[in-house]
């Protein structure tokens, strides 16, 4: 049988460029070769290019993302979508991909937009009654009005950008004196940024996939960070504690995963999400869904899919496979 040709794309435009090197190269690795040929293709703002074993380049025809190896040009049979951020994780490439019909293994490019501005998202949650933080939403050059943003959310709170991953440019405000501050540095992230009410409680990470044809919500994961909140620190360099299965009562487990599998439903999602919640008073409370969430060897989807009894192997074959039966049909 003929080996598919997979194209793992990865780096991207944002602050997460290193992340998804990362994880594009846990894909590159898990991959089986005996099914597939594998190539590692970078995005970046200057070029598009596949880079091979021995660091030569070659830029990729943006026609059909083909591109030569050296020797002869090789044209994939599927994209497997790492990056996080712009553009691969915001629909940008999901929308290029379907014009070129190119099979991709994330969400389409609607629900991949929707997810990644967390105001849109959090807005069309809300109208199916999912529970989220209050919340107070401003664009850059809007007046500022610290006690009406304190009387809607109160304090503490968290000052986010819409659109950012691995939480850059966010804030945990405790006095209304750091609010402008707090402000200004979510706006070096994204012009719309939003401002949420601090939900006490246990933090929850949850994975959901389609495998073998199913929605399949992986074991949640507990986040216990040492900072102030779930920052970047906390996810990449050690401060923090990531325990799966999280260690909450059953029936609250069985809450946050109904709730996560709704969502994942109502969105309309395929592929890999990764959403998160705090657990108030027993009630999950949605914050964000990454459609694209990290892969590398720090992060939690790897080791929930693993809990599970799920091999980094098949869960990332399945995904391929997944997209190219998804092209058979349509």
């Amino acid at each position: 049988m003929q080996k598919k040709v997979v194209a793992v794309v990865m780096g991207g435009y944002s602050s997460e460029f290193e992340i998804s090197i990362q994880s594009g190269q846990v894909v590159l690795d898990s991959l089986s070769k005996t099914v597939y040929d594998v190539y590692a293709i970078h995005i970046t703002k200057e070029k598009w290019y596949y880079k091979s074993e021995m660091d030569e380049t070659f830029e990729i025809n943006k026609a059909n993302f083909s591109f030569s190896n050296g020797s002869k040009t090789i044209q994939p049979d599927i994209v497997f979508n790492a990056i996080h951020g712009t553009p691969g994780e915001d629909g940008l490439l999901q929308a290029y991909f379907e014009l070129i019909g190119m099979p991709h293994t994330s969400c389409n490019y609607y629900q991949a937009a929707l997810t990644f501005n967390k105001r849109d998202c959090l807005s069309v949650l809300k109208s199916y009654g999912v529970h989220c933080a209050n919340a107070y939403y401003l664009n850059k050059g809007d007046e500022i009005k610290p006690d009406d943003i304190i009387k809607k959310v109160g304090l503490p709170c968290f000052v986010k950008p819409s659109r950012s991953g691995s939480s850059f440019g966010i804030s945990k405000v405790k006095t209304i004196e750091e609010l402008p501050a707090a402000i200004e540095m979510a706006y070096k992230e994204d012009p719309e940024i939003l401002i949420e009410s601090c939900l006490v409680g246990t933090e929850i990470s949850v994975g959901v996939i389609q495998y073998k044809g199913e929605v399949v919500v992986l074991p949640a994961t507990e986040i216990v960070s040492e900072n102030e909140f779930f920052d970047y620190e906390a996810k990449y360099l050690g401060k923090s504690q990531e325990i799966t299965p999280a260690r909450i009562p059953e029936e609250e487990r069985e809450r946050v995963k109904a709730e996560a599998k709704r969502i994942y439903e109502l969105l309309n999602m395929k592929g890999l999400s990764r959403s998160e919640y705090i657990i108030q008073d027993g009630v999950p409370h949605f914050i964000e869904m990454n459609t694209n969430p990290g892969l590398s060897s720090e992060s939690i989807i790897p080791k929930q899919a693993l809990a599970a009894g799920i091999t980094l192997e098949e869960l990332f074959g399945n995904l391929v496979e997944q997209a190219l039966d998804k092209k058979k049909v349509s």
